[in-house]
């Protein structure tokens, strides 16, 4: 009986932190619901967004593929016998082969004997593949990213729907979950061939200019040895 006095304010302290807990994570809940629900339409504009310039990347990637089949060999053959003189030969099968940031860099090299400014032309051909790559690299990363919030996003209120019976309300948002996946992931997929594809493309380009640039300076005057 001594006892009972001190146990029952103890039980009813703990039933009201339980109650402002509960309280407390309810309306955090609520927060990150309509945080994520308000975030369903950008992800959606964003998703469409990336499908459209996959097609439009998949488009400029199958006429370059196409290009670079029909001349890549004629261009390698001309390398081969190639003895470092009379670089403007070169030019004709390098433009139809070739993309335009290559032929400049091929014509800066035939216009700089020095090896410092090779160098730095070099170096500038690899940053401008390094940004031409990054779009394939940044439409792999998010196409995925988005397409994965698309199908979290909807779940909550498909779960919620199935809670209350509201089938056609369940059966909407796991549409638009399904959709989402499907449209992120075509996207990712899209990004990823591109990048890889390009990225043997930039390496035989580097190597090719890498090439150009030692014939060059071997037959340049400015190598002959002074009388």
């Amino acid at each position: 009986m001594q006892y009972a006095p001190t146990t029952r304010p103890k039980a009813d302290n703990y039933r009201a932190a339980r109650r402002i807990t509960t309280l407390i994570m309810e309306y955090v809940s609520n927060i990150l619901f309509w945080i994520s629900n308000g975030l369903l339409v950008p992800v959606i504009v964003g998703l469409l967004y990336f499908f459209i310039r996959s097609i439009l990347m998949l488009g400029g990637f199958f006429n370059q593929y196409l290009r670079r089949t029909k001349q890549a060999g004629q261009l390698k053959k001309q390398l081969d016998t190639w003895d470092g003189a009379r670089l403007d030969a070169l030019l004709p099968t390098i433009e139809a082969s070739a993309e335009r940031d290559f032929t400049e860099a091929v014509r800066r090299i035939a216009a700089t004997p020095d090896s410092t400014h090779v160098d730095r032309i070099l170096a500038e051909y690899e940053v401008r593949a390094d940004a031409d790559l990054s779009r394939c690299r940044m439409l792999t990363k998010f196409g995925p990213i988005l397409g994965l919030m698309g199908t979290l996003i909807p779940m909550g209120p498909a779960l919620a729907g199935l809670a209350t019976g509201d089938v056609a309300s369940m059966a909407y948002n796991m549409q638009i979950a399904f959709a989402t996946t499907v449209v992120g992931l075509f996207a990712g997929a899209v990004g990823y061939v591109i990048l890889q594809a390009r990225q043997r493309w930039f390496v035989a380009d580097l190597a090719s200019l890498e090439f150009i640039a030692g014939m060059t300076a071997q037959v340049s005057p400015t190598n002959d040895p002074q009388p």
